[in-house]
């Protein structure tokens, strides 16, 4: 579609954060099976069922504008979830499963903060203020799913990743001790 007005780049926008939020909807199911963490299991759970109800509020916005609710593949969606994959296929601990969890959630929500920001800033141009709400009311939704995210990674998550690594540490350290003790004794 050729863009000449901002009515225009609004709806290929639409489109792009449509398609994102159905990738999402179809990853948020795996990500929650990988999470060992009771509480992060359940943050993503919640914004899955988050998420179908902004599909939704796209889906209301395309109506309005007599649009059909199709997606124009997003690209930077489905980057940020491949590499959401390959962190928890390699991450071997399941804390630093979960750590890695929280970081690529992070990063598709702060895509979205953008995105839906963006969005909501063309619907107050054009004259949409209702479409304008139904975009604010996302958004909020995106920054409170983000503060809640920083929350678990910083108050259990991230340290309890680090406490393996420490605890590896200290588990090397004291074998090294070990190993000079009994060369000292040879």
């Amino acid at each position: 579609m050729k863009m000449q007005t901002l009515k225009d780049l609004y709806i290929d926008e639409l489109k792009d954060v449509y398609d994102a939020e159905n990738q999402i909807a179809k990853a948020l199911p795996k990500m929650a099976k990988e999470a060992t963490n009771e509480e992060l299991r359940a943050a993503i759970e919640q914004h899955l069922d988050q998420t179908q109800t902004q599909i939704e509020r796209l889906e209301q916005i395309f109506e309005e504008l007599g649009e059909k609710a199709k997606g124009t593949k997003c690209e930077a969606t489905k980057g940020l979830l491949e590499e959401a994959k390959r962190m928890m296929d390699d991450a071997e601990d399941e804390d630093v499963r979960d750590a890695a969890i929280i970081g690529s959630a992070q990063k598709v929500e702060h895509y979205e903060i953008a995105a839906y920001g963006t969005l909501r800033t063309y619907a107050e141009l054009l004259g949409f203020d209702e479409q304008a709400e139904l975009l604010q009311e996302t958004l909020d939704e995106e920054k409170e799913t983000d503060e809640n995210l920083t929350e678990l990674a910083v108050t259990c998550i991230n340290m309890e990743a680090e406490g393996e690594e420490g605890e590896e540490e200290e588990e090397e350290e004291a074998s090294n001790r070990m190993n000079r003790s009994q060369k000292a004794n040879k």
